[in-house]
């Protein structure tokens, strides 16, 4: 099948971060284009569930699944590829694919170099605020990341299950909203996984999935 030059893929994954990459999209899109415009991309969906019991890192049963279903976008007439997922992305960065990958950290570097932004305390699983994956590659090209405190690592981890569950409340909004102002004192802070990406945050905080999105629109006006 022919490649379109600028046409989007997009990965489907979880339920409620999937639609908020398609709302974000469609918002966005509409918005520049105006009309009835709605945003052009093929949507290829998974069974979730053959990838999140096993992420983050759990390669040997992660890596299969994920090529066959590169294998199946790859045919495809598409040329980018956005996964709503940035966990997901340590072991795509394991596959060989000729899609491009609109990847959430050369963006994050970009745009932070841009902005001279050399430190930055990430928000995100407790594996991504722990380990060392998105820490060597930000160290890499002369950016620090730090973490927030260990209990406020752990009650982040539990509220982006809840936001995955559709189960957070405004308690728990209230709580992650107080940790926004208190950390952005300190440094810029990083979003680094999607479901709290879905939360509102104020202009200075940087989102991974906003770049992700920027560059997808970007990708799709190009001709």
């Amino acid at each position: 099948m022919t490649k379109n030059a600028n046409m989007l893929g997009i990965l489907g994954l979880g339920h409620r971060s999937t639609l908020f990459y398609l709302d974000a999209l469609n918002n966005a899109y509409h918005e520049e284009e105006q009309g009835y415009s709605t945003c052009p991309f093929i949507l290829y969906n998974t069974d979730f569930n053959s990838i999140n019991p096993y992420l983050p890192n759990q390669f040997k049963k992660l890596l299969p699944t994920l090529t066959s279903y590169l294998s199946n976008l790859e045919k495809l007439p598409i040329s980018h590829l956005l996964i709503p997922n940035l966990t997901l992305h340590e072991a795509m960065d394991k596959l060989d694919t000729n899609l491009k990958i609109i990847h959430p950290l050369p963006l994050s570097v970009n745009f932070l170099k841009k902005k001279d932004i050399k430190e930055t305390i990430v928000f995100g699983s407790k594996y991504t605020m722990t380990s060392t994956y998105l820490s060597n590659y930000f160290s890499s090209k002369g950016i620090q990341t730090r973490s927030p405190s260990n209990k406020d690592e752990e009650f982040i981890d539990a509220l982006r299950q809840k936001i995955y569950s559709n189960t957070e409340t405004l308690a728990d909004r209230d709580a992650y909203n107080a940790l926004i102002v208190k950390y952005s004192n300190k440094a810029h802070i990083l979003i680094a996984c999607t479901e709290l990406s879905i939360l509102n945050h104020p202009t200075h905080v940087v989102d991974m999935a906003q770049l992700q999105i920027t560059e997808a629109l970007k990708q799709i006006k190009q001709h």
